[in-house]
């Protein structure tokens, strides 16, 4: 489990989703909880798989429907880091994201100063750099000493 930043709380999430025309359901609360206490950037699959454990007669669809929802609504983020699915994170700050090409686990990369970087862009392109998405591929350490 990890400590999250500005993640919602149960409450502020049900008003979140009353304020914006959603139904709140226990279904929808725990596929949240689940992204907000992990650091495993789960697929969908990943996520109902685990919260059926809990609600069993949750369909798939309500994993779909709910990250969906929780996108537009930008209290998750939606990582296309070349795999045939999403992955998906409650840490809605611009982070940069690895994934290990052999195993596919998708990790955080702490301290990589992005702001330097969209400077080095917006001069470099004329851009007004609105945002940003880093991907960075290779082989994680248990996949490395798997190799050797």
């Amino acid at each position: 489990m990890k400590e999250v930043l500005d993640t919602l709380t149960a409450g502020e999430l049900a008003q979140l989703l009353r304020d914006n025309g959603c139904k709140v359901t226990p279904q929808r609360l725990a596929v949240y909880d689940m992204l907000a206490h992990t650091t495993e950037h789960p697929t969908a699959e990943m996520i109902y798989n685990k919260v059926k454990e809990k609600y069993p007669t949750m369909s798939f669809a309500t994993v779909y429907k709910s990250v969906e929802i929780f996108s537009k609504l930008h209290i998750i983020q939606v990582l296309n880091t070349g795999e045939d699915s999403f992955r998906y994170d409650a840490n809605v700050m611009e982070h940069p994201h690895i994934r290990c090409m052999k195993c596919g686990k998708v990790c955080d990369v702490p301290h990589l100063d992005a702001k330097a970087i969209e400077s080095l862009v917006a001069a470099e392109t004329g851009f007004t750099v609105q945002g940003h998405q880093f991907y960075f591929y290779g082989l994680c350490p248990d996949c490395q000493s798997k190799k050797n």
